[in-house]
C-alpha cells in the first residue's frame, strides 16, 4: 500500500469536494494543489476526472427528493418537463464550446499562472456584481422568483451563457452561474440552487466524455513505488473524500446564501491568486508553466 499516494488522493478529494460548488474554482484548486503534490501527470488528470463524479453524487443525494419527483412526474407534469428543458438549455452553450475548444483551452490555460490570474479577475467580477446588488433599489432586488421551478427558458439561457466563462480554469463554474444569474436579476438563493442542479448534466457530461477518452486511450496506472492496485485504491479514497466534503459544502452553502453575500470569497480569491503569483515570480515555488 502506497501511503503517500493515498494521502495525495485524500487531499485532492477534499479539495474537489469543498471547492466544486463554491465560487472559487475547483479546477483551479486541483491544478494548483496537483502541481504542489506532483500529481499533475496523466494519472493525476484521470484521477481528477473520476473524483468529480463523487461531488456530483453528493448533489444528487442532497436533492434526491426533488430529482425523484421530477423524474417520476416527467410524463405528467409540465413543471417537471420545463425544469429538465431549462437544464438542457443552460447546459448547451458551455458544453458546446467545451467540446470545440476544450483541447485548446487546456493546452494554453491549464497551468498555475493563468489560473492565479483568473482567480483575481473573477474576484473583481464578484465585487462588481455585489456592488450592483447593493446599489439597486429594494423593489428591483426582490425578484418574484422563489424557486428554480419558476425560471423561464430565457433565464436558463442567460445562466448558460454566463457559465461559458467557466471554461477558463480559475474562473469557477459555480461562480459564473451564480454571479451571472444575479447579474441577470435572479435572487441569490435561486441562482445558487440552479447552479447545483446545473452541475449534474454539465460536470456529469464532461466526466463521461473524459472517461470515454481515457477508455479509448488508457493511461498507465503503474509508476515507480506504486502499483495499479495502489492507484485504484487511491481513486476509491479520493472519490469518497470528494463525496463527503461536497455534501457538507452543499449543505453549508444553502444556509449561507440565505443571509450572506459572496464578498468573502472574492477576498479569498485575491489572496490565493496573489500568493501563487508572488511565489512564482519570486522563485519560492517552481510552479509548472
Amino acid at each position: 500500500m502506497d501511503l503517500i499516494l493515498l494521502t495525495k488522493a485524500l487531499i485532492l478529494g477534499v479539495v474537489e469536494g469543498f471547492t466544486e460548488f463554491l465560487p472559487i474554482s475547483s479546477t483551479g484548486h486541483l491544478i494548483l494543489v496537483g502541481d504542489l503534490l506532483d500529481f499533475n501527470d496523466e494519472r493525476g488528470k484521470a484521477f481528477e476526472v473520476i473524483i468529480q463524479f463523487g461531488a456530483i453524487l453528493a448533489v444528487c443525494w442532497e436533492f434526491r427528493a426533488k430529482l425523484w419527483k421530477v423524474v417520476s412526474t416527467l410524463g405528467s407534469s409540465a413543471l417537471s418537463r420545463r425544469f429538465i428543458l431549462n437544464l438542457l438549455i443552460a447546459s448547451f452553450p458551455a458544453m458546446s464550446l467545451g467540446f470545440v475548444f476544450g483541447k485548446h483551452i487546456k493546452a494554453a490555460l491549464f497551468a498555475p499562472i493563468p489560473v492565479a490570474t483568473a482567480f483575481i479577475v473573477g474576484a473583481l467580477i464578484i465585487f462588481w456584481a455585489e456592488r450592483l446588488q447593493a446599489k439597486r433599489p429594494v423593489q428591483t432586488v426582490v425578484s418574484p422568483l422563489h424557486s428554480v421551478d419558476e425560471l423561464s427558458h430565457l433565464d436558463a439561457l442567460k445562466v448558460g451563457l454566463a457559465q461559458c466563462a467557466a471554461l477558463i480554469p480559475g474562473t469557477s463554474r459555480s461562480g459564473a452561474t451564480i454571479i451571472g444569474g444575479m447579474l441577470f436579476g435572479l435572487p441569490r438563493a435561486v441562482a445558487t440552487e440552479f447552479s447545483f442542479f446545473l452541475a449534474i448534466p454539465v460536470i456529469g457530461g464532461a466526466t463521461a466524455y473524459e472517461l470515454l477518452k481515457l477508455w479509448k486511450s488508457p493511461v498507465s496506472l503503474e509508476v515507480a513505488g506504486s502499483s495499479a492496485g495502489d492507484f485504484t485504491l487511491a481513486i476509491v479514497f479520493g472519490f469518497i473524500a470528494a463525496f463527503i466534503s461536497a455534501f457538507a459544502c452543499v449543505r453549508w452553502l444553502i444556509h449561507y446564501v440565505a443571509g450572506h453575500n459572496f464578498i468573502p470569497f472574492a477576498w479569498y480569491r485575491i489572496v490565493f491568486g496573489l500568493v501563487v503569483l508572488i511565489s512564482a515570480y519570486s522563485g519560492l515555488v517552481a510552479w509548472s508553466h
